[in-house]
């Protein structure tokens, strides 16, 4: 895999990313490409490389890169709002489009974990990314956290999340707080988030409050519809305890376009390691799902006759 670093904007933030190519990639033709996308509190350095070791393989040219406020990327830290990562998700496939070496009428959305939502809301609003892929993710945030907290607990983040609306509008500014304050991680996902991710520079920042209400608002499944006729990838953990495999059944019942619904063997990440046998296994399904989207997407529309 060839690497080479580079940097685009998003609403005028400039954005750390990495262009990803196979090795040997011929010139002078356009290649299928893949824009991949972490979840929350993820980086480019992270998920997009280790998908992107892989796809690369398979033929892809990827792009991964750091959300606004993310590691070395413009914009506040600690503000991570759903509606501005969609925007950057979108903002990226403007960009790789305008490389000499992509089909621009051969580029799909791969999104993890929190990511996942945004692919899907990033691809609604353009209309015409070839293929999407959602993996792992939840996409009605008030459904999730109430079936992550007890009742109690849900009514305690309503109040806070009240009481931060409140002085976002009074005082100006959203309060700072834990980085899984309202995300609390499953005991498996916590222990591979302390061995594989918190090593990652700027891994861990505190996130303001403005983040959940974020959450409270996706309603993924409202709009997925609209992704029609674009082809969807659901891939999610059989037994994924932080983001339950109700969310992509939900999802997969919501869609209206060609659709398949991929049940991994494992829970939320702990076979998200580059040589792991299910890892690699999930990235022969991608391989295939993207072919065929392509394949489709290139293929000239056939003259109705009279």
């Amino acid at each position: 895999m060839i690497q080479k670093e580079t940097a685009f904007y998003s609403e005028g933030s400039r954005l750390q990313a990495t262009v990803y190519y196979p090795d040997g990639l011929p010139e002078g033709e356009r290649h299928p490409a893949l824009v991949v996308n972490s979840g929350y509190q993820g980086f480019n350095s992270f998920y997009p490389k280790m998908f992107a070791e892989r796809m690369t393989e398979r033929g892809f040219v990827c792009l991964g890169f750091d959300y606004r406020g993310m590691a070395d990327s413009e914009g506040e830290k600690g503000r991570v709002l759903i509606e501005e990562q969609a925007q950057d998700v979108r903002n990226a496939v403007t960009f790789i489009r305008s490389l000499d070496e992509v089909d621009s009428r051969r580029v799909g959305l791969v999104g993890w974990g929190m990511g996942a939502a945004n692919v899907i809301l990033a691809a609604e609003k353009a209309k015409d990314i070839a293929g999407v892929a959602s993996l792992n993710g939840f996409y009605d945030g008030e459904r999730w956290l109430k079936s992550i907290h007890t009742y109690d607990e849900f009514l305690k983040i309503l109040d806070e999340v009240g009481e931060d609306r409140v002085r976002r509008v009074v005082q100006g500014e959203s309060k700072l707080a834990d980085t899984f304050a309202h995300y609390p991680l499953d005991p498996a996902t916590d222990d591979y988030v302390e061995k594989e991710l918190a090593q990652v520079y700027g891994f861990g920042h505190p996130t303001r409050l403005q983040f959940t209400e974020s959450i409270l608002d996706l309603k993924v499944e409202n709009v997925v519809a609209n992704l029609a006729p674009t082809p969807l990838f659901i891939g999610h953990g059989a037994r994924n305890s932080l983001h339950p495999f109700e969310e992509a059944r939900s999802l997969y019942a919501s869609a209206t376009s060609p659709k398949t619904l991929y049940t991994i063997d494992g829970r939320h990440n702990d076979f998200m390691y580059g040589d792991h046998p299910e890892f690699l296994l999930l990235c022969d399904r991608l391989r295939e799902f993207f072919d065929e989207a392509f394949d489709a997407s290139a293929a000239p529309a056939r003259s109705v006759s009279a």
